[in-house]
């Protein structure tokens, strides 16, 4: 790569203020007003002491890792992103989907999160999974909410280990969805503002870091 191409590139990650979030349910906010999205809420917080637009979000309900991989493939991107997040795999586990393939597709995932960001590595944050199964939906379900915890470990300790191994940071909300499994929507399964509230604050000193890294 010349100096000059270098020199833009590297100017272009500098200037961008674009914020992308790939996902499913818990990203997109199933059940909250738009407001009340964690990346929305991200963003509005980091704005006290960045320059961030409003989250470009790439995620539906019920989603697997490939079902975000091939929305990923018809949608238009606008790199290079100054942050981007990923949370993916809830619907894998619920579907009873084989872990190793879990692996492999969130490897490929987070290979292309990283690519949206320039390559800047410190850009990228994985997001844990957190529990369904101590919600009410998930009390009320024929699941037994202790195997679902288990295989929730589980495909947490898989993505946590590519995280570290591709050099991204990793934020754990896991423990917060277990600690208040409550802080529900209506349907009794996906986490409300106030839950949203606390991921995003625990996200947002990571984001800060990232945003602040060269």
């Amino acid at each position: 790569m010349s100096a000059v191409v270098a020199g833009a590139a590297a100017a272009g990650i500098k200037n961008s203020t674009r914020f992308l979030a790939l996902g499913d349910s818990y990203t997109i906010g199933e059940g909250v007003a738009e407001h009340e999205r964690w990346p929305v809420q991200l963003a509005h917080a980091l704005r006290y002491r960045h320059t961030i637009d409003a989250p470009e979000i790439v995620a539906r309900t019920g989603w697997t890792t490939d079902e975000l991989a091939d929305a990923m493939s018809h949608h238009v991107f606008h790199p290079p992103y100054a942050l981007v997040t990923l949370l993916i795999g809830v619907n894998n586990q619920y579907r009873g989907r084989d872990l190793q393939n879990y692996r492999d597709q969130f490897r490929a995932l987070l290979h292309r999160a990283i690519e949206f960001s320039d390559g800047k590595r410190q850009r990228v944050i994985v997001v844990s999974i957190p529990d369904w199964g101590v919600t009410r939906f998930g009390r009320d379900s024929d699941r037994d909410p202790a195997q679902t915890a288990r295989e929730i470990d589980l495909y947490n300790a898989a993505n946590a280990e590519i995280a570290r191994a591709e050099r991204v940071h990793y934020v754990d909300v896991t423990a917060f969805s277990r600690e208040d499994p409550e802080l529900v929507v209506d349907d009794g399964l996906h986490p409300n503002g106030a839950a949203y509230r606390r991921w995003s604050e625990a996200i947002l000193p990571v984001s800060e870091r990232a945003l602040a890294a060269p």
